[in-house]
């Protein structure tokens, strides 16, 4: 009868060896003990990065765990000689002078790096943002003399938030586009008539839009008003306007002169880059701010007008 092994209350479970230790450090996720081995710190600097934000890490039953491919990136993207460093994807709000600044930027850079920019809207841009899918996120989001708390407030609702900074680009004047056939109201309350097409970006029919503000001011329902387009963007709302298939829509005065249309202006909003701190000191984000802060940027953006440069570059916000 083979013997049977008794398994007596000291009995304790072996230490991994080297070889299994080895194993682990290629699985999905890492604890803290292997996350230290794999970047050859110890355990003290691992909590510590935890604290401030600054390795993708997330909690589970009460234990850290890392994942892999993420403190990859995390390693590659805080190295200043890094295999990202030479591209910049930027999402969030739409702007024409972000627009300028970027497209003369590649084609300044040729082939050497990549700068690209999509128009997401400031909320899908955070969220990239936050899921390392992009670098920068461009953020408006309420009138300018609230921003810096507005700001604060919206990015602070995405966990990576404590490795981000805020920087001003400017301020801008954010209003009603009309077309010329429409001209200018003589009551702000027509602009709500049944008859009136509006195109409208989704970011504007939220409850926190202006467009809910507006009608709030001037006691109008906004279920009532014609939304006649929606769209995802806000040249693409006032594209409908030249195209003469919507008469009124939201959005800056320069978007308004770049395509002749009439003006109304509401109120001034500002327009932030919310970025990791890491990005903030790469080469191809300071030639981005330069950029803007060109003369020959300066100049158009003084052509389309509404545009307010006083604090561009300044880091508001930083937690």
């Amino acid at each position: 009868m083979p013997a049977i092994k008794s398994i007596g209350k000291n009995t304790r479970a072996q230490p991994p060896t080297r070889g299994e230790r080895q194993e682990n450090l290629y699985s999905s996720f890492l604890s803290v003990r292997e996350v230290a081995e794999y970047l050859k710190i110890n355990t003290k600097k691992v909590y510590t990065l935890v604290g401030e934000g600054k390795i993708p890490a997330t909690k589970v039953t009460g234990k850290w765990l890392f994942p892999r491919k993420l403190v990859d990136r995390w390693i590659m993207e805080s190295s200043h000689g890094g295999l990202l460093t030479d591209r910049l994807v930027v999402t969030g709000s739409q702007d024409p002078i972000v627009q300028r600044a970027i497209t003369t930027l590649v084609n300044e850079l040729q082939g050497r790096a990549l700068v690209s920019y999509t128009h997401t809207g400031t909320e899908l841009g955070l969220s990239l943002l936050a899921k390392n899918r992009a670098d920068i996120a461009g953020v408006s989001w309420g009138p300018a003399v609230e921003s810096e708390r507005r700001h604060a407030a919206l990015i602070q609702n995405y966990p990576p938030h404590k490795s981000w900074v805020l920087v001003r680009l400017f301020e801008c004047q954010h209003g009603l586009i009309l077309t010329p056939e429409f001209g200018s109201p003589m009551d702000l309350k027509d602009v709500f008539h049944h008859d009136v097409r509006w195109s409208l970006n989704s970011h504007e029919l939220k409850p926190s839009g202006l467009l809910s503000e507006l009608s709030y001011e001037h006691g109008i329902d906004p279920a009532q008003i014609h939304v006649a387009h929606k769209t995802n963007s806000q040249h693409e709302a006032i594209s409908l306007l030249a195209r003469g298939e919507a008469d009124i829509t939201l959005g800056t005065q320069a978007y308004a002169t770049q395509f002749g249309m009439e003006f109304i202006n509401l109120r001034k909003q500002a327009y932030d880059f919310a970025l990791n701190r890491g990005i903030y000191f790469r080469n191809l984000f300071q030639r981005l701010l330069q950029e803007i802060q060109s003369p020959e940027c300066q100049r158009i953006a003084k052509a389309l007008g509404g545009y307010h440069f006083e604090d561009c570059g300044k880091i508001v916000w930083s937690d």
